[in-house]
């Protein structure tokens, strides 16, 4: 049974050249290997999924730590264009009818008018909280992150009822809807604690237009997924501008500001399951937020939102969204306790011997 550790260590080793072991050139091709977006599903590659699953479950932890120690830069993307939607990929070939072209515009058009009318209703709110809320802060914030949650709770219940006709189930959705909803939940929690709440008018303000807003996204879900996600891309979109500019306007007093209690439990302690799941262009563990101040508070509620916008943008093409955890499915005999270091494969033998030696690896001599 040693030597069936022994092979179950090497194994994880075979996925890099020998040649990029001594070369250094591992976390090069590792990076290249379509790590760009891990998570998103392509229903065209569909038959090399299941040939290449095995090396994506082998390289993810790699993967993980190489994000950690190159943190990228968080922005918010843009929409995607309606050129640009997925299932126009591949026309104009040979063979195409002019049936399919003028299908193809129609979509293009409708996805055009979609967008339009989203960015018509956003900047109308978005001038009107600027007239209510110019000069106080910590209120907007709190009337924001109340609207913010309500799309995730309407994903859900109409995710939910389709399910109970037994039309379709997405439970991929379901998990990165709540926790998005969680996450938005959180960053409520903290601007209460701040005071955003204090006064009556603006939890009357944000309460009233949060009904609303649940009712019109429900009924926007129903008619057009499509529209309902860019119109909540749009809304995070907005919401990651404004801290990002009260970021860049209050950084230093924010900087000598303690964190909230809430925001320190929610970034640093307990499980980070969920914190992960909303993620959905990451790899599960490879942001680990440090609080000490306000100011990190800050960074990481925009960054938070930037995340939310990607996610908002993945769904927007049907299908194409699926839980980050779903590609961890690491088996529990694989995981004895020992993880390779990610630039080459030095201290092979220290982890045989603390695979051989392990109470899992005993017991399957045994």
């Amino acid at each position: 049974m040693a030597t069936s550790s022994l092979f179950s260590v090497l194994s994880a080793i075979s996925v890099c050249p020998s040649s990029s072991l001594t070369s250094g050139k591992y976390r090069t091709n590792s990076a290249s290997l379509n790590f760009q977006n891990p998570f998103i599903y392509n229903p065209l590659s569909c038959s090399s999924y299941s040939s290449h699953r095995s090396l994506k479950r082998k390289l993810c932890r790699v993967q993980a730590t190489v994000l950690q120690d190159d943190e990228e830069k968080v922005v918010a993307e843009p929409s995607f264009q309606p050129s640009s939607f997925p299932q126009n990929d591949g026309e104009g070939s040979i063979g195409d009818t002019s049936e399919s072209t003028s299908s193809s515009a129609l979509e293009r058009w409708v996805i055009k008018l979609e967008q339009s009318i989203n960015m018509f209703f956003t900047d109308s709110v978005v001038k009107i909280l600027d007239t209510l809320y110019h000069d106080r802060d910590y209120p907007r914030f709190f009337v924001l992150e109340t609207i913010a949650r309500v799309p995730y709770f309407a994903f859900m219940s109409v995710l939910h009822m389709y399910e109970s006709f037994g039309w379709w189930r997405r439970a991929d959705y379901l998990k990165v809807h709540f926790a998005e909803s969680w996450n938005e939940m959180h960053h409520l929690l903290i601007m209460e604690e701040l005071g955003g709440n204090s006064w009556w008018f603006d939890r009357f303000l944000a309460q009233h237009i949060a009904v609303f807003y649940y009712f019109m996204t429900v009924l926007m879900y129903v008619v057009s997924p499509r529209m309902a996600y860019h119109f909540s891309e749009c809304v995070e979109r907005h919401a990651f501008e404004t801290y990002d500019k009260f970021i860049k306007l209050q950084g230093d007093e924010l900087k000598k500001l303690p964190a909230p209690e809430i925001a320190v439990k929610y970034y640093t302690s307990g499980d980070l399951y969920l914190f992960d799941e909303f993620q959905t262009s990451r790899v599960p563990h490879s942001r680990r937020p440090k609080i000490e101040n306000l100011y990190d508070v800050f960074m990481n509620i925009r960054d938070d939102e930037a995340e939310h916008c990607k996610t908002m943008k993945a769904c927007q093409t049907h299908g194409n969204l699926h839980s980050p955890h779903s590609y961890l499915e690491i088996e529990q005999e694989d995981d004895l306790g020992c993880v390779l270091p990610q630039t080459d494969c030095e201290g092979l033998v220290d982890c045989i011997k603390k695979s051989v030696t392990s109470p899992q690896g005993q017991a399957k001599q045994r």
